[in-house]
C-alpha cells in the first residue's frame, strides 16, 4: 500500500459562517450547496456573470459553517470577491490559512480508514478533522484539512510519510485535472469548458447562480465545442497563449505552459485527431484525453 502523503502548502483555507452562509454560497457557486453535509463535500466554481471561469473550490462542512479549500495564489482574490457579494448578508468570511493546511494521500490508504466509503466527496472525521475523498475524481485520493498543530501527529498515527508535492502535481496532470496555475485560466474560457460537469462541479438542476444562464445555454443547446485538455511537450518549448496547429489549421491554444501544461482544444473540429503530434510556433506537443472524459 502506498503510504505517501503530500502537504499541499499551495492551498489556502477560507471559512464562511453565519446565519446566511448556506444561502449566500448557493447563490454564487456552480454546484448545489445542499450536497454538503457532515458526511459529504463538493467541488464547485465561481464564474463571471457571462459564465467564464474565475475560481475553483472544494467546499467542506465544518462546525456551523464551511471550509473553502482553494489555490493559495487565488485566495486573496476569492476572499475579496466573496466580500463584494456579501452586502447585507449575515455572513462572516475568514482566512484561516495560517491555522489549517491541506494534506493529500492515496485512495487505497483512505479506504483502509474506519468508516471510509468509496464515494467521491464522502467525508469522515479523524480526530475531529475532515478527510474527504476528492469530489472531482476519486483517483486523486483523499484530502485532509487539519490544524497545523495536529498535522504531524495525525500523519504519524495514520502511518503516512511525507512525499514531494511535485509527485502530486504529476499525478493530477496525468489524470487530466489542473493541479496549479489556475490564474492562467481566469476569464479565458467558459467554466463548462473546464470539464466541471464531468468533475462533479456543476449542478444543472439547482437554481440561479452567477454565470448560470450561459452555462445552461451551452449545455442545453449542445454548443460545447472546446475543452481544456492536458498536453505534453514533445520538442521545443511552449509559451502561454500560443496557438496549436494541425497542418496550419488552428485547433487550440496553450493556456498553462509550465511543467504541467494544459490547452483549450476544439475537440469537435474535423482537424482534431487523437494520438497526433501537433505543432506550435516554437515546438511540438501531444494532446491527451483523460479516461473519464468521453469524447
Amino acid at each position: 500500500m502506498n503510504n505517501n502523503v503530500y502537504i499541499l502548502d499551495d492551498r489556502a483555507i477560507l471559512y464562511i459562517n453565519g446565519d446566511d452562509s448556506k444561502n449566500f454560497l448557493q447563490n454564487l457557486i456552480s454546484n448545489d450547496i445542499n450536497k454538503v453535509s457532515d458526511n459529504s463535500s463538493c467541488f464547485a466554481s465561481l464564474f463571471t456573470p457571462q459564465g467564464k471561469f474565475l475560481y475553483e473550490l472544494i467546499i467542506v462542512k465544518h462546525k456551523l459553517g464551511f471550509f473553502i479549500d482553494c489555490e493559495k495564489s487565488q485566495s486573496e482574490e476569492i476572499f475579496k470577491q466573496l466580500n463584494l457579494y456579501k452586502l447585507r448578508s449575515k455572513v462572516e468570511i475568514l482566512n484561516l490559512s495560517n491555522e489549517f493546511v491541506v494534506a493529500s494521500f492515496g485512495l487505497e490508504k483512505y479506504l483502509n480508514i474506519e468508516g471510509a466509503k468509496d464515494i467521491p466527496g464522502f467525508t469522515l472525521r479523524y480526530r475531529e478533522d475532515p478527510i474527504i475523498l476528492d469530489p472531482r475524481n476519486k483517483n486523486l485520493g483523499a484530502r485532509m484539512i487539519i490544524n497545523l498543530e495536529k498535522l504531524y501527529l495525525s500523519l504519524k498515527k495514520l502511518g503516512l510519510k511525507n512525499d514531494k508535492i511535485d509527485n502530486y502535481y504529476a499525478q493530477s496532470h496525468k489524470l487530466g485535472i489542473v493541479p496549479k496555475d489556475l490564474n492562467k485560466l481566469k476569464d479565458k474560457l467558459f467554466g463548462i469548458e473546464c470539464n466541471y460537469e464531468e468533475l462533479n462541479g456543476i449542478d444543472f438542476k439547482k437554481g440561479c447562480y452567477v454565470g448560470q444562464e450561459n452555462t445552461a445555454r451551452i449545455k442545453l443547446k449542445n454548443k460545447l465545442s472546446k475543452r481544456l485538455l492536458p498536453i505534453e511537450l514533445v520538442d521545443g518549448n511552449l509559451s502561454e497563449g500560443e496557438k496549436i496547429y494541425n497542418n496550419d489549421v488552428e485547433i487550440g491554444r496553450v493556456l498553462i505552459d509550465k511543467e504541467y501544461p494544459f490547452a483549450i482544444i476544439k475537440f469537435n473540429d474535423k482537424n482534431f485527431e487523437k494520438d497526433k503530434i501537433y505543432e506550435t510556433n516554437n515546438g511540438k506537443l501531444k494532446i491527451f484525453i483523460p479516461h473519464w472524459l468521453k469524447l
